[in-house]
């Protein structure tokens, strides 16, 4: 399932920034290094993930896939603020951070923050994430702190009101993930996991999404209920959409013709604090005809058809400009 495209492109200093890093290599050898990188992306198992060896490597990595994990990320802080408005974070720590989209998202989301943290493996793209963040006109990403390390569920759990974890589930041994889960979410004031929107980055959130119930914390956001997700497992799956303009070295490095792209994307987050959830969420591309709309909804019933016709007034105004993941007030058409 996909909702609305949610348009959101880097921040001005950020793109600029990034340009000047990847101008520092020729262009065939960042093309290189995507084309290398993006095929081992896409198969996304721990057997191959990403294998960042060199300064072009890095930089290459940056620009494949940075705007896109920006998108998808303040995509889904938007949705999380929106549901949690009186949730107003200020420190975040990052487990898996690359090179700090996701520092960058949430500041731009929350402007509350004022320490970010960012927690990465490899010290080339700590590097890079750190020069990069020098270029922020706010001060939780300007004065972000780095660390170089694994994640470990015997380490401390990561302490900080905010706590994100992006594309990087998939990269660990599956009997990991529970454990990795439970260790997340032991402190913070708001978790949240995003995958890719594929059927396999789907069945990793919703098993994810199952132990944070099991943990007690409340579920913010896409889900409108905490009961068993209703969608047939293994015949369909859940995800989202993020549309990111293209620069034009952008479009280079992906060999892309279109001005923009659509990184899909599924994700769950959860909170200590009751949120006000959607009552419900539109699953499918609403089907407009003439003096009616058809709704597909996941509600805490489960999945429902809803019918929203002129007579309905206001709820049909409203369902006309509905799209796909959208929010959707369930007792708007009751008569």
């Amino acid at each position: 399932m996909e909702r609305s495209v949610v348009v959101a492109a880097l921040p001005d200093p950020l793109r600029s920034a990034l340009d000047e890093e990847l101008g520092k290599y020729p262009q065939t050898r960042l093309t290189q290094s995507v084309e290398r990188l993006s095929s081992r992306y896409r198969e996304n198992n721990p057997a191959t993930a990403p294998i960042l060896s060199s300064e072009v490597d890095i930089a290459a990595y940056a620009g494949y896939r940075m705007p896109a994990t920006y998108a998808a990320v303040h995509a889904v802080l938007a949705e999380a603020a929106l549901r949690a408005p009186g949730f107003a974070p200020r420190t975040q720590i990052d487990v898996g951070g690359g090179t700090g989209a996701a520092i960058w998202a949430a500041a731009d989301v929350w402007p509350s923050l004022e320490k970010s943290t960012v927690v990465e493996q490899v010290a080339g793209a700590i590097a890079l994430g750190r020069r990069l963040a020098e270029h922020a006109g706010g001060p939780a990403v300007r004065g972000s702190t780095w660390q170089r390390g694994l994640i470990d569920p015997a380490a401390p759990a990561p302490d900080a009101d905010l706590v994100t974890l992006s594309y990087v589930l998939g990269e660990l041994p599956e009997a990991r993930r529970a454990d990795v889960v439970r260790w997340l979410s032991a402190k913070p004031g708001m978790l949240v996991l995003i995958e890719p929107g594929t059927p396999a980055g789907y069945e990793r959130i919703v098993q994810a999404r199952d132990e944070l119930v099991e943990l007690g914390l409340s579920l913010v956001a896409p889900c409108p209920h905490e009961g068993a997700c209703p969608i047939p497992r293994g015949k369909d799956w859940c995800h989202f959409s993020a549309r990111l303009p293209r620069t034009g070295l952008h479009r280079q490095l992906k060999a892309g013709t279109l001005g923009f792209e659509d990184e899909k994307f599924s994700y769950v987050v959860a909170s200590r604090t009751a949120p006000e959830r959607a009552d419900g969420r539109i699953l499918r591309h609403p089907l407009k005809r003439k003096g009616m709309v058809s709704l597909t909804l996941c509600a805490e019933a489960g999945l429902t058809e809803t019918i929203v016709t002129k007579r309905h007034g206001q709820a049909y105004r409203a369902a006309r400009d509905a799209e796909w993941g959208d929010a959707w007030p369930t007792q708007s058409t009751v008569d």
